[in-house]
């Protein structure tokens, strides 16, 4: 992984800790895709919360970074939300979405997923 997605990484991540996103993890996906770098996964507990992680996240890296996503889907449904940064791909999911399509068990090689505590 880059230093540079490394550290929007951490930067998504911390501001969905703030926001009381649950399970926070930040995957390490160069060595298995050219589709990222890495990726940040969340758990909200309601749309409307997982609405917040998304909109907090973007907010956080705007700032820090002055990126907007390239592309983003799932904000109306606020079930799964991808928010895609290119090297970073951010996944803030309802917490019944993540348990279904369990994309750490998809993407984890034992080695490559950080716990994410502030």
């Amino acid at each position: 992984m880059t230093e540079q997605a490394k550290k929007i990484a951490e930067c998504a991540a911390k501001a969905l800790d703030q926001k009381k996103a649950m399970d926070i993890q930040i995957i390490d996906v160069a060595e298995m895709t050219i589709v990222a770098e890495c990726f940040v996964v969340a758990s909200g507990s309601n749309p409307i919360q997982v609405r917040a992680l998304s909109q907090a996240a973007e907010e956080a890296i705007k700032e820090q970074f002055d990126l907007d996503p390239i592309r983003s889907d799932g904000y109306n449904e606020g079930r799964w939300i991808v928010l895609d940064y290119g090297d970073v791909l951010l996944h803030i999911f309802h917490q019944e979405e993540r348990d279904f399509y369990n994309l750490e068990r998809l993407w984890n090689d034992g080695n490559n997923t950080i716990q994410f505590h502030a």
